[in-house]
């Protein structure tokens, strides 16, 4: 069964950042198996790994609502697993599924339904799952995704940034998704912080899992368009998050980060 960790946090905190390193994390930690899911309609995780994304689950529905199996007389099912295994994007360390949204008008819960088997059909061949969300937890609404072992909540360090993660959180025990586990990660902050943002901090109720410094490394990443994998292996966020990852998958099968 895998263990499926799911980023989520106000728009530009940088979870996609954090979502991108902890693929490389858990690949150098010798995990059998990582699957990326992109599952933020402004699909930029892939941006962030260094690689290219030729279509996307959503693009895939949108065939498959208007043609799929009429030249193959394949099911839908049967088409939309063809193809999502088609366009999964298999890298050393770790594979890439890029959600995107559907474009056209109408009711897509049948879709989704049929989507939402493939996925959990696929995410079983894999021992970590490391899934990126959009603030509002659009997919896992859906039920895209049903449960997560860890919900990881990024915050800037702002008492704004903090009081989001507060009511996302909120919106997941509305949505009654299951999760084993949350905790909060504040992104480009230093250490020690405010006293106010760890009284705030304090008031969500969430483990504070780490706090992840501003990095030039990150930066370099993006301006050349490289991504996490190529940062050095000494950067001040990869540290970070290895002490982060360390906390919140206490279960690495022996590996060590």
């Amino acid at each position: 069964m895998a263990v499926t960790l799911a980023f989520a946090g106000k728009g530009g905190t940088g979870k996609t950042t954090l979502a991108a390193i902890t693929v490389r994390l858990l690949g150098e930690a010798a995990a059998r198996s990582v699957l990326a899911v992109d599952a933020d309609p402004n699909s930029t995780l892939h941006e962030a790994l260094g690689v290219e994304v030729e279509r996307s689950v959503g693009e895939i529905t949108e065939e498959m609502l208007v043609s799929a199996g009429e030249s193959t007389g394949m099911p839908k099912e049967t088409w939309l697993e063809y193809n999502v295994q088609r366009y999964l994007v298999e890298r050393q360390g770790y594979d890439l599924l890029s959600m995107g949204r559907p474009e056209g008008a109408g009711c897509y819960c049948y879709a989704n339904n049929l989507v939402r088997g493939c996925i959990d059909k696929l995410a079983r061949g894999y021992e970590y799952v490391v899934m990126d969300n959009e603030a509002g937890l659009e997919h896992l609404s859906r039920r895209t995704t049903r449960d997560v072992d860890v919900l990881l909540l990024v915050s800037d360090p702002s008492v704004r940034g903090i009081r989001t993660v507060a009511r996302i959180s909120a919106l997941a025990d509305e949505l009654k998704i299951g999760v084993g586990a949350r905790y909060l990660v504040i992104n480009r902050g230093a250490e020690p912080l405010d006293p106010v943002l760890y009284a705030e901090a304090e008031r969500t109720g969430l483990e504070l899992a780490g706090v992840v410094p501003d990095d030039r490394a990150v930066t370099q990443a993006d301006l050349d368009g490289s991504g996490v994998l190529a940062m050095p292996a000494d950067a001040t966020s990869l540290e970070a998050m290895r002490r982060v990852v360390s906390v919140i998958v206490p279960a690495l099968r022996g590996a060590a980060l």
